[in-house]
C-alpha cells in the first residue's frame, strides 16, 4: 500500500521563507543596536541585500517588522530555556538565564523587555503571538523561582514576580555597556553583572 508523502513547499515558497528570515534576523540584529526609535526600514534592507520595496511584500512596516523580531527573539528564548539540563537546580537554571541574556547584551542583541513607553511596547501588546510566548516563558521562570526559593536558595522575602522582572530587566542593564566602555574584559562584566543582580537574591 503506497503512502503519500507530505508535500514539500515549492522552490518560490522556500526562497520567500529564506527571506523573511533573513529580515527578521537583520532586524533583531539592528534593534539591538541601535533601539527601535533609531532603526529604519531601509537600514534593515540594505543589511539584506534587498530593495525596501521586497521587504515590504514580508512586512507591512517598522512595527510589523519589529513585533516579528521579538517573536523570534522570544521563541528563541524558550529554545534555550527547554534545553537546560534536567540535572540543573532551579538556582542554576536562573544563574544559566541570566549569564545567557547578560552575553545577548553584550553582543548587541535585542533585550527581552522594550522599553514601556515605545511605540515597539504598544505593538507588542497586540501581539497575540508574541503574549502568548511571554505567558509561557514567564510562568516556566516564576515555577524555578518558586522552586529555588522553596529550597532555600533565594530570599523568600522577595515576591517571586519581583525576581522574574529583576533577571529579565538584566537583559537592558546599561551597566554591561559602561563597563565595556571603561575597557574591561566581557567575562568580567559578566561576572560581576551575575553577582550584583544574584547577590541581592540569593538566600
Amino acid at each position: 500500500m503506497n503512502t503519500l508523502s507530505p508535500s514539500r513547499p515549492s522552490f518560490k515558497a522556500q526562497m520567500h521563507r529564506a527571506r523573511e528570515d533573513a529580515i527578521v534576523e537583520a532586524a533583531s540584529r539592528l534593534l539591538g543596536e541601535k533601539g527601535f526609535e533609531t532603526m529604519t526600514v531601509d537600514e534593515v534592507a540594505a543589511a539584506v541585500g534587498i530593495a525596501k520595496a521586497s521587504l515590504y511584500k514580508h512586512f507591512s512596516g517598522k512595527d510589523d517588522l519589529c513585533t516579528a523580531a521579538m517573536v523570534h527573539l522570544v521563541e528563541r528564548l524558550q529554545r534555550f530555556l527547554g534545553g537546560l539540563p534536567d540535572e540543573l537546580s532551579a538556582l542554576q537554571r536562573l544563574q544559566a538565564l541570566l549569564r545567557w541574556s547578560l552575553e545577548l547584551q553584550l553582543d548587541d542583541e535585542t533585550p527581552f523587555l522594550p522599553q514601556r513607553n515605545s511605540a515597539l511596547a504598544q505593538a507588542l501588546r497586540c501581539c497575540g503571538a508574541y503574549q502568548a510566548s511571554m505567558q509561557e516563558v514567564n510562568a516556566r521562570i516564576l515555577g524555578w523561582i518558586t522552586e529555588a526559593q522553596a529550597q532555600g536558595q533565594l530570599r523568600a522575602e522577595q515576591p517571586p514576580d519581583v525576581v522574574l522582572c529583576a533577571l529579565l530587566a538584566r537583559s537592558a542593564d546599561p551597566m554591561l555597556d559602561l563597563l565595556r566602555e571603561r575597557g574591561y574584559d566581557r567575562s568580567q562584566i559578566v561576572d560581576w553583572a551575575m553577582a550584583t543582580c544574584l547577590g541581592g537574591l540569593t538566600a
